[in-house]
């Protein structure tokens, strides 16, 4: 497997439901977050066994954090097969 970069500006407001559409994905491996400077506020791992409940305090903290920051950059890790 091999592990891919991608980045999504969005404003504070569209943050939450942007990170809850990555983790809908499946393939997501890191999500960071980094506020209009660069600088990272918040990175968290996703494995395959954190699902439902376990993803809810940081999906919580996610939420406050959108009502105080404005603009940020989403940066998603996603694993890809490689095919042969």
């Amino acid at each position: 497997m091999t592990t891919t970069k991608e980045s999504f500006r969005v404003n504070g407001e569209h943050l939450l439901n942007k990170v809850k559409e990555l983790i809908k994905e499946g393939n997501v491996r890191k999500i960071s977050i980094h506020d209009h400077a660069g600088k990272e506020i918040m990175s968290f791992p996703l494995t395959l066994g954190v699902v439902g409940t376990l993803i809810a305090p940081v999906l919580a903290a996610i939420g406050a954090l959108a009502a105080l920051i404005g603009d940020c950059t989403i940066t998603v890790e996603r694993e890809e097969e490689m095919t042969s």
